[in-house]
């Protein structure tokens, strides 16, 4: 079977494959040309906030005459800043491109259940990414009313937002097509003897996030219809009646309500939160497991709160929206819910402190990162909890302090977990190790500038200073005393950038010349490292497909009395 997929044409075998593992590269590779790119947006408007009215160095003759950026030009970044990093970077590669690659060799499949569903979910991202990228080179320019695309200023706004639309259908039928998928390969194709509860963590991760990518993406989709036929058909399901747009009432049919918008969006934005973080937290488990050796503290109490988390993520959506005028009752509601969502986290994260007690820690790349994002995360978590109360939200909504808070969660956390998964899953892919020099470089370097990008927005934020400002704030007198701040977080982020090139650099030198790995050169104990070689075979996986015989992390053990080992892989029968 094997033999003659060797002889695909390569636009069969590469572009247009149906092999998971393919595609799983396909949206790795894509997201993280897509994150550069938002990263290289924020580092534009980061130097505004310092250096308002100042040229931009390198490209400022790009975006004005002047070489300066104009206040519409700040607005298009901030919106498709925040559009690129969550739709088209983060999630693609932490679901994409991990979930793709990984998951069907965790559970001894061969495949995904569909895999030419599967191609279709790639393609389907990869045309909503070209839309969105293709917006910027539009005479009206890109989508400008934020991430978020509020109406009533979203229907009113140039062609860009349309665009933006257009490019948001084809990435939801995209994670549409591809949670059908998950879900049905670790309901299916699980190998024999891998129960529920011998799962590794990660695959756990994973089938939770489809569940609320198939649940919550739907009432997104359909609102983006609604709001394109409001722009482009005349209806007026987000607009209301009497709207002045100038000095002149806007000739629409009226009735529509923009809040109907902001329910449905937040309804899928804040199970997307999770969506983010829950591959995130999966890669962590699998990377502290290994290298602290020893099982998971508490493995079944982490897959009850994942479950319970994807569930809670559903009832929470509204306390980004305690401004709006809701009545104290649901306001008491939603404030409860939040209260409630945060247990589930913090049962992880102690979990996952918990299990570095103990251990025989191997301080590695993929180890740093993990650790790195333990407290990074809490830190995000911690801060979000007094927006989740109304009396607090009234005073820091729209803040910087909302900014830092979900940055932490985001940036320091969830893409900390992503590089861990990188480094930590390289040798599989490449079959070769990526230098332990440069990675740890990378890592300390990334975690410095990291916080010294986002902390200071805490700070900014309790001032009273409001995001989404094109000059930092310089026109308000409150936000004299900490405008300072926005010089020091635009140099933390030119210093993350550099060292971005350390990571860059080491992907690039080793799989030119690394050097080889074995197939388990982690001695993990899961099934894509212990039975799969590496990189393992094309459409297949295995040379044999392997059963299971007990839990994903029996560290700690020399399995048949071999004392030279400290692990017990999955598919090895332990002789009593």
């Amino acid at each position: 079977m094997t033999e003659n997929h060797h002889h695909e044409p390569f636009w069969r075998k590469y572009i247009f494959s149906v092999d998971h593992k393919v595609i799983g590269l396909q949206y790795a590779i894509t997201a993280m040309v897509f994150l550069l790119f938002g990263f290289c947006l924020m580092l534009i408007m980061r130097w505004n906030l310092a250096y308002p009215g100042e040229f931009v160095p390198i490209v400022g003759k790009l975006l004005s005459e002047e070489g300066m950026l104009t206040p519409d030009g700040y607005n298009s970044f901030g919106a498709m800043h925040g559009t690129i990093m969550v739709f088209l970077g983060v999630v693609p590669l932490a679901v994409g491109g991990f979930g793709n690659y990984v998951l069907p060799i965790q559970i001894g499949a061969p495949d995904m259940a569909f895999p030419k569903l599967n191609m279709a979910s790639y393609w389907s991202f990869f045309v909503g990414g070209v839309l969105m990228l293709a917006s910027f080179f539009m005479p009206q320019g890109t989508a400008s009313s934020g991430w978020t695309m509020y109406a009533p200023l979203s229907i009113i706004a140039e062609t860009g937002e349309t665009i933006w639309l257009f490019g948001m259908v084809f990435l939801i039928t995209s994670s549409l097509l591809g949670s059908v998928n998950f879900i049905a390969t670790v309901i299916q194709l699980r190998t024999n003897g891998l129960t529920w509860m011998r799962l590794p963590f990660f695959v756990w991760t994973q089938f939770v996030t489809a569940f609320l990518l198939l649940l919550a993406f739907p009432p997104l989709e359909a609102a983006a219809v609604f709001q394109l036929m409001d722009r482009l058909a005349g209806t007026s399901f987000f607009l209301p009646s009497g709207l002045y747009v100038g000095t002149e009432v806007l000739n629409v049919a009226g009735g529509g309500s923009p809040l109907l918008w902001q329910h449905l969006f937040w309804f899928l934005a804040h199970p997307e939160v999770y969506v983010l973080i829950l591959p995130a937290m999966g890669i962590v488990a699998e990377v502290l497991a290994n290298n602290t050796r020893k099982p998971l503290w508490g493995y079944r109490s982490m897959v009850y709160s994942v479950i319970f988390l994807g569930f809670m993520s559903f009832v929470v959506w509204a306390h980004h929206m305690f401004l709006t005028g809701m009545g104290t009752t649901m306001a008491a509601f939603f404030q409860t819910t939040t209260m409630i969502i945060s247990i589930p986290s913090v049962i992880i994260l102690s979990a996952m402190f918990i299990s570095l007690w103990g251990g025989s820690i191997r301080f590695n790349t993929p180890m740093l990162f993990a650790l790195g994002f333990l407290p990074m995360f809490g830190i995000g978590g911690l801060t979000g909890l007094p927006l989740g109360l109304a009396s607090a939200d009234i005073h820091l909504h729209d803040t910087y302090y909302v900014i830092g808070h979900f940055h932490y969660v985001v940036a320091p956390g969830t893409i900390f977990a992503l590089f861990a998964g990188i480094y930590y899953w390289f040798p599989k892919v490449t079959g070769k190790k990526m230098n332990e020099g440069l990675g740890k470089i990378h890592f300390i370097g990334s975690f410095i500038c990291m916080n010294g990008v986002f902390s200071p927005m805490f700070i900014q934020g309790l001032a009273g200073v409001s995001r989404r400002l094109y000059d930092g704030g310089t026109t308000y007198l409150h936000a004299q005393p900490v405008l300072q701040w926005n010089e020091f977080m635009t140099m933390s982020a030119i210093g993350l950038g550099l060292f971005q090139f350390f990571f860059i650099a080491n992907l690039f030198i080793s799989l030119a010349k690394g050097e080889k790995a074995s197939s388990n050169p982690w001695d993990a104990t899961t099934l894509e490292w212990a039975a799969a070689p590496s990189p393992p075979l094309p459409h297949v996986n295995f040379e044999k497909v392997p059963d299971v015989y007990h839990g994903p992390y029996e560290y700690s053990t020399n399995g048949n009395n071999n004392e030279n080992r400290d692990f017990t892989p999955q598919h090895e029968a332990v002789k009593v």
